[in-house]
């Protein structure tokens, strides 16, 4: 059986300069906007625009795919965020700025595309485990890589924006000279949004204020350390502490998931995170200490998401997972854009310690919601092998639902493999559904992958309607 490592080395030296330049760029600039003393709300409208960026990239990046391949796909993705990037060196102007995040967020998101379809099809069934596994390690390396890099630019000049650029020019060589077969088109299932949120409440609770939480750390901690007198290469040290947490809590939290009640655990952790920001809050800066709260805090903060994820996939049928996903991305993307806003807006009004003071709130609210759903519901039934590992950040796209290990590989090609017929039966069910005076009503976000359709297919689709009516009427 081959090494998944050497089998995909193009696909993930591509991702890992491809995470390394999103989270370089994302400490430049709070750090950058930190120090010419910028308005803290501007920063998390910033921060908030990338996670916006990112939900939009999902709609656009299935299109681009479907029109130009994976290959040019990324090679324009990568150019437009690569040229993004220099842009923050050319203009001033803070709404341009905010622009430019934007963008980067979608072109970002069209490179994960890119990415996961390739290797959801060309992993083999006894490695998908391996193979997702190995690609969040690399995401996770490319984070910490990303803000070790700030410390070699103190001065925090041009320097990274040409080093960012770097990488995304850097980022295509693999995935141009790979002589690997190119994915198929894939189309994504139609996301039931409402049906999920009535199946896993509290797990999709927990992803969309956990995701304010970490979209708030990610966003803003740069300039909160900044504001605590620290110099890059401390806030550097700072960032990379805590995104080594998370990593290295992935696989004992698992474990644990394995024993406990997942929902037990997740808000047993939402009490120690709510202490701990506390507690960060209210505690004079102090080098080791602070260093080993942030470790703390990594270790609790960017475990809520894969938790959630498993207990949301053990409320779900396997042939559900793929939509599943899907809803999990939107709700994390939704709640980032948002925390970062709110959590800026505190900061400018009654200071830089209301970063943590934010989170700790959203801990206070989290908590109070699962127990409150918790009591609406009957005790969890604990499934097993059901946590997977996953990034702090938001660095996978709802194609990464089809590596996961826990879906089937065939209902996947199922659900996710255009047939001619799709489109009938889906017509059909809306049909009966509109017919139906009992059926409720669900809110849909489809993800089209190739929405053009040919007019002569459709055309002569009718005719073939309409000579069988006539057949059956004679």
């Amino acid at each position: 059986m081959a090494n998944p490592l050497r089998t995909f080395a193009s696909l993930y030296s591509t991702t890992l300069l491809t995470v390394l330049a999103g989270g370089l760029l994302t400490t430049y600039l709070g750090l950058r906007l930190s120090v010419i003393q910028v308005p803290q709300l501007w920063i998390g409208g910033m921060m908030s625009a990338y996670y916006v960026g990112l939900v939009a990239g999902s709609k656009i990046g299935h299109r681009l795919i479907a029109q130009v391949g994976h290959i040019r796909a990324f090679v324009a993705s990568a150019g437009i965020v690569a040229a993004s990037a220099l842009g923050h060196a050319l203009v001033d102007e803070l709404v341009v700025w905010i622009l430019l995040r934007l963008i980067v967020g979608m072109g970002m998101m069209c490179q994960y595309m890119v990415l996961e379809s390739w290797l959801n099809e060309q992993a083999e069934s006894s490695q998908r485990g391996t193979v997702f596994a190995s690609y969040m390690i690399v995401s996770y390396f490319g984070l910490i890589l990303g803000q070790g890099a700030i410390s070699l630019y103190p001065e925090l000049g041009l320097e990274p924006l040409l080093l960012i650029a770097i990488c995304f020019a850097l980022c295509i060589v693999p995935i141009s000279l790979t002589r690997r077969i190119h994915p198929a088109p894939l189309v994504p299932a139609p996301l039931k949004i409402a049906h999920y949120w009535r199946k896993a409440p509290q797990a999709l609770t927990t992803i969309a204020i956990g995701s304010m939480i970490v979209g708030s750390f990610y966003g803003l901690a740069p300039a909160y350390a900044s504001n605590l007198g620290l110099p890059p290469e401390k806030v550097a040290t700072y960032m990379t502490a805590t995104i080594l947490a998370g990593l290295l809590a992935q696989w004992p939290m698992g474990k644990l998931s394995d024993i406990m009640s997942r929902s037990r655990l997740i808000r047993i952790n939402c009490v120690l995170l709510g202490i701990l920001a506390l507690a960060i809050a209210l505690t004079p800066y102090h080098p080791t200490l602070s260093l080993v709260m942030t470790f703390l805090f990594g270790i609790l903060g960017f475990t809520f998401y894969p938790l959630a994820t498993a207990l949301a996939n053990s409320r779900v049928e396997q042939s559900e997972r793929v939509g599943l996903s899907a809803t999990i991305l939107l709700t994390f993307g939704l709640g980032a854009s948002i925390g970062p806003l709110i959590a800026s807006t505190l900061m400018q009004w009654l200071g830089n310690s209301m970063l943590y003071g934010f989170m700790s709130a959203c801990t206070l609210i989290l908590f109070l919601r699962l127990r409150y759903v918790h009591s609406q519901q009957k005790a969890e039934t604990n499934v097993t092998q059901d946590y997977i590992m996953a990034t702090g950040d938001l660095v996978s796209s709802p194609l990464a639902a089809a590596l996961d290990p826990r879906v089937d590989v065939e209902s996947v090609q199922e659900q996710m493999t255009p047939s001619p017929t799709n489109d009938e039966e889906d017509l059909g069910a809306d049909a009966l559904e509109d017919n139906d005076s009992d059926s409720e009503q669900q809110l849909t976000f489809e993800f089209e992958f190739n929405p053009e359709q040919s007019f002569i297919e459709a055309e002569s689709n009718d005719l073939e309607n309409s000579n069988l009516d006539a057949a059956k009427k004679a």
